[in-house]
C-alpha cells in the first residue's frame, strides 16, 4: 500500500510540473550527482528528483510505522484480547459523550 502511495505521489508530481526547487551545492556534490545520473542513464534533474522522492517516501514511511519489541507486541495483543474493565472516569466520560451527542 505504501508503495502504491509512493507511485501515486511520484506520478502526480511528474505530470504537473509547475513548481521549481533550487539548491546551492558544491562543485564536488554536483559532480557526484552527475556521475550517479550518468551511471543510471538519467538526466541530472531526473536523478535528483527521483532520489529526493525516494528519500522523502522512506522518511514518511519510517515515521508512520511503529516497530514494537517482542515484549511490547505481547503486551499490546494481551490488552486487545483481554482489555481491562473501564474505570469510573472512563464510564463518566462515556456517559457525558452519550448525553452531549444525543446517543
Amino acid at each position: 500500500m505504501a508503495d502504491t502511495k509512493a507511485r501515486s505521489r511520484q506520478k502526480n508530481s511528474t505530470s504537473s510540473k509547475v513548481e521549481r526547487l533550487e539548491a546551492r551545492i558544491s562543485k564536488e556534490q554536483k559532480e557526484l550527482f552527475q556521475r550517479a545520473a550518468d551511471i543510471q542513464g538519467r538526466t541530472l534533474t531526473d536523478f535528483v528528483i527521483s532520489s529526493v522522492l525516494k528519500a522523502a517516501n522512506e522518511v514518511i514511511q519510517e515515521h508512520e510505522i511503529m516497530v514494537l519489541s517482542r515484549q511490547d507486541q505481547e503486551v499490546f495483543v494481551e490488552a486487545l484480547l483481554n482489555p481491562p474493565a473501564p474505570s469510573e472516569k472512563l464510564r463518566a466520560a462515556a456517559q457525558r459523550y452519550k448525553q452531549n451527542m444525543g446517543v
